[in-house]
């Protein structure tokens, strides 16, 4: 998968600790749980907002096989995942392509993709959906997103649950031109990059989360670099940090002095700079997560993780017993209408609405 030249950097260090191929889930390191790359070729939908081709071969229920390029989830009308539980940790989810629509505990409720992110604390506990309505009768339906979960520290793993939307126009980005005019764009979804700028105004991640405290030094960002572009990926902040670069598109990357010619989740030394260079004729996309370890003990049961067996159980109890405060939607997989707009409800405040569909984020 690489190759190993004899020089390296003035220490002899190599940039790549690891390497190991993409599957369905991507490998992780604390303070990540578990990074998904869904890509859907959703088919043109349904008036149930679901595909307009047969699926009665399909395992309803539980389909996550890809059959002709796309699956249905834990949906049995419209694809996606209906109202399930989360405890002690926080899910990040990235919207490349398509529409997601989102409902939960707390009564609150969203319609977003193309470059947005939502982030969801579940903290004590929190329920929601998250649909992938195919409102396009007449053309496909792609979806492309990332799901990533973050852990929560012991005295998090507790906190009052949190929704919110970063939106596309308001993310940082950094455009970078080489030597050769060559582009790279950096989409800077947490972290602090220098020269990212925000279109429109700061972010930041949620109050509790791993990411909003400065020892966490938390990154997570999207590359996308043209053919033959050159980039620095600079180092973490602080000693400890650790960091993962996901190689999902185009046909090589050069790490320093090593070549990768395989999509493949790269542990990359996070102490020092690297050059990152697309070696291809196509365009190469990166994901890079980053964060200091929180390193306590991690136990995990499904949709909750914990740091003890006994807190999972109690996890168990909590849910039978008040469903996290209960679901005020009338279906278990609601969808908000027929227009592919974008808007988020808060609990509490009143609906926010961002004009049309966003255009695909890097």
């Amino acid at each position: 998968m690489t190759s190993t030249p004899s020089a390296a950097n003035s220490h002899g260090a190599l940039p790549i600790l690891r390497a190991q191929l993409l599957g369905p889930q991507w490998p992780t390191m604390d303070p990540f749980l578990f990074c998904a790359h869904h890509d859907d070729a959703y088919p043109a939908g349904n008036a149930a907002f679901g595909p307009a081709v047969p699926i009665d071969d399909r395992q309803i229920g539980s389909d996550f096989s890809g059959q002709d390029g796309w699956s249905m989830y834990h949906g049995d009308t419209v694809p996606g995942f209906p109202g399930h539980p989360h405890r002690g940790f926080e899910t990040v989810t990235l919207v490349r392509k398509g529409l997601i629509d989102h409902s939960d505990s707390l009564g609150a409720a969203a319609r977003f993709g193309g470059g947005d992110v939502q982030w969801v604390t579940a903290g004590k506990g929190i329920v929601h959906s998250e649909m992938f309505p195919l409102l396009k009768a007449d053309e496909p339906n792609p979806l492309e997103l990332f799901q990533i979960w973050l852990n929560l520290p012991a005295r998090n793993k507790m906190v009052e649950p949190h929704f919110t939307m970063l939106w596309n126009e308001h993310i940082p980005r950094l455009v970078h031109s080489d030597a050769a005019g060559r582009k790279t764009t950096v989409t800077v979804v947490a972290g602090a990059l220098p020269g990212a700028a925000p279109a429109l105004a700061p972010l930041s991640p949620p109050p509790e989360s791993w990411a909003s405290q400065p020892e966490g030094d938390v990154a997570i960002w999207t590359l996308h670099l043209e053919p033959g572009a050159e980039w620095s990926l600079p180092a973490a902040r602080g000693a400890g940090t650790q960091r993962m670069l996901y190689f999902f598109v185009g046909d090589s990357l050069r790490v320093g002095p090593q070549d990768v010619d395989r999509h493949a989740a790269l542990q990359v030394r996070a102490e020092q700079d690297w050059l990152l260079a697309n070696t291809g004729t196509t365009a190469v996309e990166c994901l890079v997560l980053q964060g200091r370890p929180i390193g306590e003990p991690v136990a995990q049961y499904g949709p909750f993780v914990m740091n003890t067996q006994a807190e999972i159980m109690q996890a168990m109890n909590d849910y039978r017993r008040t469903q996290f405060g209960g679901w005020p939607w009338r279906e278990q997989d609601p969808v908000h209408g027929t227009e592919a707009r974008r808007f988020a409800r808060y609990p509490g405040q009143t609906e926010e609405e961002r004009p049309g569909e966003a255009a695909a984020a890097g």
